[in-house]
């Protein structure tokens, strides 16, 4: 049973209030306190956007040094490592699908053809920017041999985002009158739910990415080390995962991502023209 429509909106007005609160605190944090690297900040930027007082408060618990000079160390466990490979992977995916929703909602193309170009944008827009611009330094200043690294970490990644996205989001802009409208809150709150959604679903699989090696956590910029390791230090750590584990790893995500679209059309009927 939907809430009466005052009601949503009161909430969805108290949840944008909240978060707009939540990105002045973390803006102001991030330029006096928290020594993240430019492409983390601009992580944390969208994931509060996006995530509001959750994502502040995952922020807090994962990356805002207590005292000055201690980030480095803050930021060292695995869980923490974990995180922040988690949000800049969700702060790109969930751009790149946002942007290609408004996109397909004024050319009005059908919901399956909307769900292939949003995984396509996001894709694009994780790639592309928040893995291999984010690990470009650390292959020489190499740009294209920093996508061909970031590849399978950001393909297996983003297929768990979207598993925990596309219910939520298909489901509700489904079902909500005005959901896949840009022009209105309803949008956009279905935009931070399925975030959310995304961000829960993708945690378990970068971890295994950190703790593989095969994907950097959160940086720093007293050091501006990276960490591929999802133990304590900061050491470059090579990646020792077999191709035949990667392949498992791929195949994983994929039946995943395909069961998630299955159980999503048991409640919304696709269409493609």
């Amino acid at each position: 049973m939907l809430m009466p429509e005052s009601i949503t909106g009161g909430v969805l007005l108290l949840w944008f209030i909240l978060t707009a609160a939540s990105l002045v605190f973390l803006i102001y944090d991030l330029e006096t306190n928290t020594p993240a690297m430019w492409v983390m900040k601009l992580a944390w930027v969208l994931i509060v956007l996006y995530g509001g007082p959750i994502g502040l408060f995952i922020y807090l618990l994962s990356c805002r040094q207590p005292m000055p000079g201690t980030h480095d160390q803050f930021i060292a466990s695995h869980w923490k490592q974990s995180v922040g490979s988690l949000m800049h992977c969700v702060a790109g995916d969930a751009t790149g699908l946002i942007l290609g929703a408004i996109a397909t909602f004024h050319l009005g193309f059908p919901n399956g053809l909307d769900l292939i170009i949003e995984y396509l944008t996001a894709f694009v827009m994780g790639l592309l920017i928040f893995q291999a611009l984010f690990m470009k330094s650390m292959m020489g200043g190499d740009y294209f041999t920093a996508i061909k690294k970031t590849f399978f970490a950001e393909t297996v990644s983003m297929n768990f985002v979207m598993v925990g996205m596309i219910p939520v989001m298909a489901i509700m802009r489904m079902k909500i009158p005005g959901g896949d409208d840009p022009k209105g809150l309803m949008f956009w709150g279905i935009s931070s739910l399925s975030t959310i959604a995304g961000a829960i679903a993708a945690y378990p699989i970068n971890s295994w990415l950190v703790g593989s090696g095969l994907k950097h956590g959160m940086m720093t910029a007293i050091s501006s080390k990276p960490v591929m390791t999802g133990m304590s230090g900061h050491a470059h750590k090579e990646p020792q995962v077999s191709i035949l584990k990667k392949t498992g790893v791929f195949l994983l995500s994929a039946a995943c991502l395909v069961a998630a679209v299955w159980i999503t059309s048991m409640f919304v009927e696709f269409k493609f023209r």
